[in-house]
């Protein structure tokens, strides 16, 4: 009877489980019946373009150049008798550098002195001689010949008094190129000649080099193509000139510093070197200090243009194909994302500048795009920027470089 009871307690207990077994899945086949609900669109950030007034530069690469240069050589032969400046110092106008022995071009402008005086002192004897060859060839005392010879004589003697004079004046020319000056104010190099050297009049070798520093130039190359590029975009009327600014030039120095000085615009040059197909831009600057050296190098930011009405797209908003292609996700009217191809012209910042594919007014998903494909239905939420940042204020004069 005991197993019995036990065998009836297990059917029991058997029974029970199957038949709470049997309603669970009753219950599930019914909750799978039942309606699943819509899926909810995914969230994406955006940004509305907006058009913009952007200054456009570009960036060249340059060297400075002394705006005045002059070797020092000298104008006459002679011995070097003194060295009147200091290495490396600065020098005025006419300062004397260096000073040749005039002795014997002081005696050579005295010996043409007191040969013009000579002349000077015969001429009036003979002018008397000619008036009285022409009061007595009157009454044929002496004869016609006698009178053209002393009138001759005469304007030989007057010849002879331009010679002389003519001969003092290069005597005291040579006597003053003794004193070798500086022809500008500017710094002077390093000298070549010592006292006691011999000279000689316009000798290849150069006593020293004095260049002007201040202003300096910055000689920069663009490209031919740059420069055919911006005319186009001058004649469509994507850009245009901002009048006042359009000479002004800012330079960054080797070491990436600004320069605090700006530069103008002089002049571009006329030929292109047709090995390298640029040509070059001279920019001269205001250089005080002497901060800026003839050849170290420079960047010069020269202003292209004014783009009125610029569309600038967040650099984080555009993506690439697998062949490099730009494009960017956008979401319309109906919320739907759309993908359009686009043109860029070059880096702003930490934006792009769009040639075509995006217009103003349009909406560029820059946060979420890797959960969208074109053709999904989205759900646009605000931008969120990080505590304490504010929006980026619209550049005014954007520091842009070629794309």
């Amino acid at each position: 009877m005991r197993k019995n009871a036990i065998g009836y307690g297990c059917f029991r207990y058997l029974a029970l489980a199957a038949a709470l077994l049997n309603g669970a899945w009753l219950t599930g086949c019914e909750s799978r019946t039942e309606a699943q609900p819509a899926p909810v669109p995914p969230e994406v950030a955006t940004i509305t373009l907006r058009p913009q007034r952007v200054e456009l530069t570009t960036e060249l690469p340059g060297r400075t150049s002394a705006y005045r240069i002059a070797e020092i050589r000298p104008q006459v032969s002679g011995i070097i008798q003194k060295r009147l400046f200091e290495e490396g110092s600065d020098v005025k106008a006419g300062q004397v550098l260096y000073q040749i022995d005039p002795a014997p071009f002081q005696v050579a402008l005295d010996s043409a002195k007191a040969s013009l005086g000579k002349a000077q002192a015969n001429l009036p004897s003979i002018r008397l001689k000619v008036e009285r060859y022409k009061e007595l060839i009157v009454d044929k005392a002496v004869s016609q010949q006698d009178y053209d010879d002393a009138v001759a004589a005469v304007e030989q003697a007057k010849a002879e008094i331009e010679y002389w004079k003519s001969q003092v004046e290069a005597a005291r020319i040579n006597l003053n190129y003794t004193r070798v000056t500086a022809p500008f104010a500017g710094r002077i190099g390093k000298t070549h000649v010592r006292t006691g050297t011999v000279v000689t009049a316009y000798q290849s070798q150069p006593f020293a080099t004095v260049q002007q520093l201040d202003p300096i130039y910055v000689d920069v190359v663009q490209s031919s193509a740059d420069l055919l590029r911006l005319r186009r975009s001058y004649e469509t009327g994507q850009l245009s000139a901002d009048v006042g600014n359009e000479r002004k030039v800012r330079l960054v120095l080797e070491d990436g510093t600004p320069y605090s000085l700006e530069g103008k615009l002089q002049f571009r040059d006329v030929t292109v070197d047709p090995t390298t197909g640029s040509y070059t831009v001279r920019i001269v600057v205001p250089n005080p200090n002497h901060l800026l050296l003839p050849g170290m190098f420079v960047r010069a930011i020269v202003q292209e243009g004014v783009a009125e009405q610029a569309i600038l797209a967040p650099q984080q908003g555009v993506s690439r194909t697998a062949k490099g292609d730009p494009f960017a996700l956008v979401v319309d009217e109906s919320g739907t994302v759309q993908q359009r191809m686009l043109t860029l012209n070059r880096a702003i910042g930490d934006q792009w500048l769009i040639s075509s594919g995006l217009s103003a007014g349009e909406r560029v998903i820059v946060e979420g795009m890797l959960n969208v494909r074109p053709g999904a239905v989205v759900r646009v939420v605000p931008l969120e920027r990080p505590k304490g940042s504010a929006a980026a204020p619209p550049l005014k004069k954007p520091l842009a470089g070629s794309n």
